[in-house]
């Protein structure tokens, strides 16, 4: 049985009651039986009798239901909460287009890494490691996302893979959302959920084999240890191999993962809550840079066959990352509530990865290094207050917090030993004294959402944020910014199954993305989105359909590496758009996950240079004004859909679909190699289609599931290297064969 605790009112608590659904239910016709349950699940203290009796509410309801008892998602593909907001709310009545990917929904695709589940994202698409920035690293709606990765809530700014065993579900809130997060950009923001212990008993094994030498374990472990405490564990191993190799050596690109993710939860339920977890990753792949663009043809490479490796044994991608995280709520009132959360993340990494070659075969002795080693350590404090209350005859929904984040990274590359006897480098071959990063952020912000007349709410928050960092590189300069960040919005939601917005927000980053030269004679990067939207419920609040048409600004773009002198990419872009996005259950037996993205992405003004040594500005060529910017297409389009076909059986398959994507460097000051005959051409992926299945066949204590990836074995393309250097392919047809046993 599912045990879910309700803070709000007793209209929220009656629409949780009705059919456990509490987006379309009326408050008016199931209040007595809401009230009557609520009084059924009364505690037996004082407190809470106290409670009533001022308050004529209950603090306190659980709902049962059967499919969480077992350590499943009740939500299925449509969530119903989520706290990107800063507090606990429905999706559905944020005034911003945002996109959740559920457990289940990662669960049936066999999903392992958070790159993997960010293919049903529409407007998503996928960089390649480069210039200290390999691990997970996207672009959202045309615009990067390095320092826009959050996990609860918190800024995740280091460069890693990140894995998803230990995650509830990941929320990618669309748009500038610098008010509520601090710097970023002007795509939107991606947020790990981790799991939380539960007050009932589960226990979830899985055991996954398949082709490619595909072998992962993972297991969730819940139990209770008290009326209000509970334990919960996560563990994870994998290994996969790949499809490409070095036809010399036979080496090939391998991922090799373990984790654990812990977290003991006391005062469930109550007013005083604490939760302290610990998660730890450990890394240790074999890098794979994909093949390199042909000049000539401006694709892909097609002089060597796809699966070349040019990689050897002798190549690593080693990492370690550990997160202590100690989390405090504390409700004053039903009304409200203080949130703070400490963390401290330490993230280790080094690489050393061998690009490939358009002109020379894959050999024994891995040329061309890339190489990079980090250190990084990061301190947080984060303390959200938030309330509702009646002021003028209005309410109002109020939040405020204050944030302290302390950043310190190193970084090295490593030493040259040479590569005509393939030697074996170490994380520990550094070469010379590192580039040093230390930065202190603070910052607070203010947002009222207030209900001015029936149906009808504006919402208007600031943010502001100081940030004072050195650079040890002479190139870099001290950093010293305070900036101000603002999001307002209009809502109407003529009834509980429609909403109706127009929303508007920015955001700035002094830093371009974290850890990059900022180019202090510039001032910082600013976008600005500015969306239309409404999300409608039907199916009784099982299926959720959005729709959104933005547009989005970003003035002084900057990407560039600390050891480079040229900063600026672009003095302004834009990326117009339109969303459509599909969620939840057609049928009882019918679920679906569906989105569409149409983006038309133009550079409006040219780079500007300066070079931070000799101050000479060089502008970029002209003619890429009114270009396409990079791995930004036209469109895309992800659908997942199942159906249960009775006994135990269920059947399912998806479509993920992207348009040509353009890489090239746009602040270029001579551009003629982009151009032929006049026209623009730079290096460009293809579009594609890549299509899935699921078998499954589930029963109470197990389930088994086999998993079909790239069902026609489509060569395709997905992750393309920054400056149009090189792009990697994507999984051929692989099977995944899993075994789920619960107890």
């Amino acid at each position: 049985m599912k045990s879910l605790t309700i803070w709000g009112d007793v209209d929220a608590t009656a629409r949780i009651v009705s059919s456990f659904n509490p987006r379309t239910s009326s408050a008016g016709v199931i209040l007595p039986l809401g009230a009557l349950l609520c009084g059924m699940s009364l505690s037996a203290s004082a407190l809470a009798e106290d409670s009533i009796e001022k308050d004529q509410t209950m603090p306190t309801v659980q709902v049962k239901d059967v499919a969480e008892q077992e350590g499943g998602s009740s939500d299925g593909y449509q969530a119903t909460s989520t706290r990107v907001g800063k507090v606990t709310q429905d999706p559905h009545n944020i005034p911003q287009a945002i996109t959740i990917v559920t457990n289940k929904l990662m669960e049936e695709q066999q999903v392992s890494t958070l790159r993997e589940a960010l293919r049903n994202v529409s407007g998503l698409t996928f960089n390649a490691a480069e210039g200290g920035r390999s691990g997970d690293n996207m672009n959202l709606r045309g615009f990067y996302t390095f320092g826009d990765i959050y996990l609860d809530g918190i800024r995740d700014t280091a460069q890693y893979n990140r894995e998803t065993f230990n995650l509830e579900q990941i929320d990618v809130l669309r748009g500038a959302a610098a008010m509520l997060f601090g710097r970023g950009q002007a795509g939107g923001v991606i947020n790990q959920v981790s799991k939380i212990p539960k007050l009932y008993d589960f226990n979830r094994v899985n055991l996954s084999l398949g082709t490619e030498d595909y072998r992962e374990a993972t297991a969730d472990f819940n139990k209770k240890l008290g009326e209000t405490t509970a334990l919960r564990v996560n563990l994870m191993g994998r290994h996969e191999g790949s499809w490409r190799e070095n036809p010399v050596t036979g080496a090939e690109p391998e991922i090799n993962r373990g984790g654990i993710g812990a977290s003991i939860a006391t005062g469930i339920g109550t007013n005083n809550q604490f939760t302290l977890s610990q998660y730890y990753l450990k890394t240790d792949d074999n890098p794979d840079y994909g093949v390199p663009f042909d000049n000539a043809t401006k694709r892909p490479t097609e002089k060597f066959p796809v699966n070349y490796f040019w990689g050897i044994d002798q190549n690593f991608d080693e990492s370690e990352t550990s997160i202590t995280t100690l989390t405090h709520q504390y409700r004053f009132s039903r009304q409200t509530e203080l949130r703070t959360t400490l963390r401290r993340s330490s993230y280790d990494r080094a690489y050393w990865a061998s690009a490939p070659s358009n002109t020379t075969p894959p050999d024994a002795d891995g040329n061309s290094p890339k190489t990079r080693k980090t250190d990084t350590e990061n301190l947080a404090l984060q303390s959200d207050l938030s309330t509702r209350f009646e002021a003028a005859g209005m309410r109002h929904q109020l939040i405020t917090g204050l944030e302290y984040l302390k950043e310190d990274s190193d970084r090295w590359g490593l030493k040259n030993l040479g590569t005509t006897t393939a030697p074996i480098y170490t994380p520990d071959d550094v070469s010379g004294p590192p580039t040093t990063y230390s930065g202190n952020n603070y910052a607070f912000y203010i947002q009222d959402t207030v209900e001015f007349v029936p149906d009808w709410s504006v919402m208007l928050g600031t943010r502001r944020d100081q940030l004072d960092a050195e650079y040890s590189s002479l190139t870099s300069p001290e950093l010293d910014f305070g900036e101000w960040s603002w999001r307002t919005g209009l809502s109407w939601k003529p009834s509980a199954e429609s909403h109706y917005y127009l929303s508007w927000s920015d955001s700035f980053s002094p830093t371009a993305d974290l850890y990059q030269l900022s180019g202090g004679e510039y001032p910082p990067e600013r976008s600005q989105v500015t969306e239309l939207g409404a999300k409608w419920l039907f199916m009784e609040g099982d299926l959720a359909f959005r729709s959104a048409i933005y547009r989005a600004d970003k003035e002084y773009e900057r990407n560039t590496d600390l050891e480079s002198t040229a900063a600026i990419l672009t003095n302004k872009r834009r990326t117009d758009g339109i969303e459509f996005e599909l969620a939840g259950r057609i049928t009882p037996d019918w679920e679906v996950f569906a989105g569409m993205a149409l983006m038309d992405a133009e550079i409006l003004e040219v780079a500007q240079n300066r070079n931070a040594t000799t101050g000479v500005v060089t502008s970029a060529d002209p003619r890429l004004q009114g270009q396409r910017p990079r791995n930004t297409p036209d469109y895309t389009f992800n659908l997942w859909t199942t159906y249960k076909l009775g006994g135990g059986w269920k059947v399912g398959g998806g479509l993920e679909t992207k348009g040509e994507r353009l890489v090239y460097n746009p602040s270029t000051t001579n551009a003629n190699s982009l151009f032929t005959n006049g026209q623009f051409n730079p290096n460009t992926a293809e579009a594609y289609q890549r299509w899935d299945a699921m078998l499954a066949y589930e029963q109470k204590s197990y389930t088994v599931r086999l998993n079909v990836r790239n069902i026609f074995n489509e060569t395709y393309y997905d992750a393309l290297y920054d400056n149009g250097g090189f792009a990697v392919p994507g999984p051929e047809r692989a099977f995944i064969l899993t075994t789920e046993f619960k107890f």
